[in-house]
């Protein structure tokens, strides 16, 4: 067969040799080729040159073969086509190693499927589901699986902390009802460090050991919610190292205390008045939204919300003041901007509010902390939804080992 237009005289291929140039299956020649039931396979057989192989243990070639047995061997599909290579497995009898299985350099070891193959599926597993992964190749959920992990773990390998000074740590849902795990990334490159099960004290530990002593004494800061057990490790593995409150968490953690305790509190006051009473049980989302977020008749219905009443006036007011804490450079400054609000807390006579200024009282130092180290968590809520998007594409993952290698890959920092 000549190729078209071709300028060098070629010398005509019969279709196995063609097929076999195009396969590329190294020591092997093409025997019968044939196509599977209803058409949608790809049948090729393949057989060995000669009876010399290379051990698979020891790499020496060995010129005797102790016993054979046919294998089916998946490869990438032709013409949309699965494609199957009935092989002859062959284990070689090494004079250091005793009987071996045969070394192909085309085959993963150990496997019923080609280098290439695994490597296009692989690729794939980046775009797609393993479910849509496994009906495009023809191939079950399990082995798409196992091929993408085994990707993943040699590509991405153990992660370097070499040089890390600065870390921020949050908590995601894994599962539902209520378990979660815990994602430490680096943030000034956006990198995902470790991921494990759990937001207890104990169950961050193990980052630490990995990260060793000299490791953790070179650990400046660390950003983190308003988590005990996270701020309570830090300080006991990490003796250089200043916790980091950010703005979100604090921020929410008001929204829940005091917001929406008022508003409850509020909407019960009005029992008998049902149209006020309706009004303020409807607002919750008018209060927790920034104004610059609102539109225009959502503007006007918030103005007129709190115009008719002064306890989520305050509320809101001094939530809005609390945000410009996180905006001061000089710890002076921002101490005394803190004296201000938390005096204008107290004086407001709002239980919730009175309470939640005193809770925060105790972890002002940290806070003040953001004025040195310009850190924050918001990078980590981005992990976290694109966590959800990945758990969701997968219909929840059952192997947090495989689970938290796509978090890894989808992380893989800014220098990679």
């Amino acid at each position: 067969m000549l190729l078209p237009h071709s300028k060098h005289k070629e010398m005509p291929l019969t279709a196995q040799e063609l097929i076999k140039t195009l396969g590329g299956w190294e020591g092997y020649r093409v025997g019968t080729v044939g196509v599977g039931a209803e058409g949608q396979e790809v049948w090729i057989e393949l057989i060995p040159y000669s009876s010399e192989g290379i051990c698979d243990g020891c790499g020496a070639r060995c010129d005797r073969v102790h016993d054979t047995a046919e294998r089916w061997i998946d490869d990438l599909p032709v013409f949309d086509k699965r494609t199957r290579l009935l092989v002859p497995r062959r284990r070689m009898l090494c004079p250091h190693c005793g009987p071996k299985l045969e070394r192909l350099t085309w085959l993963e070891r150990s496997c019923r499927y080609t280098v290439r193959l695994a490597e296009s599926v692989a690729r794939w597993c980046k775009l797609a589901t393993i479910k849509h992964v496994a009906q495009q190749y023809g191939l079950d959920r399990k082995t798409v699986k196992r091929i993408d992990k085994a990707y993943l773990t040699r590509e991405l390998g153990p992660v370097d902390l070499t040089g890390v000074t600065v870390l921020a740590m949050d908590e995601f849902a894994i599962q539902k009802g209520h378990r979660y795990a815990t994602v430490i990334v680096e943030p000034t490159c956006k990198r995902v460090l470790w991921i494990g099960r759990g937001r207890g004290r104990e169950d961050i530990r193990p980052f630490f050991e990995q990260l060793g002593p000299a490791g953790c004494r070179r650990i400046e800061a660390v950003a983190m919610d308003m988590n005990a057990g996270y701020e309570h490790e830090v300080k006991a593995q990490c003796p250089n190292a200043k916790v980091v409150f950010d703005l979100y968490h604090v921020v929410a953690k008001y929204h829940r205390e005091v917001t929406d305790r008022v508003r409850v509190d509020e909407a019960n006051r009005l029992r008998d008045d049902k149209p006020a009473r309706k009004v303020v049980k409807s607002a919750r989302w008018l209060l927790l939204r920034n104004r610059r977020n609102l539109n225009a008749d959502q503007r006007v219905r918030l103005s007129e919300l709190l115009a008719a009443n002064r306890r989520l006036m305050t509320v809101y007011v001094l939530k809005d003041d609390l945000k410009h804490l996180w905006d001061y450079r000089y710890e002076g400054a921002a101490r005394r901007f803190w004296k201000q609000w938390y005096r204008r807390a107290i004086r407001s006579r709002i239980k919730p509010l009175k309470k939640f200024a005193r809770k925060l009282r105790n972890y002002i130092e940290d806070i003040f902390t953001h004025c040195h180290y310009s850190l924050h968590t918001g990078l980590l809520e981005g992990i976290n939804n694109k966590i959800k998007v990945i758990k969701r594409m997968a219909y929840g993952y059952r192997d947090d080992e495989y689970f938290f290698l796509k978090i890894r890959q989808a992380f893989p920092g800014n220098g990679t």
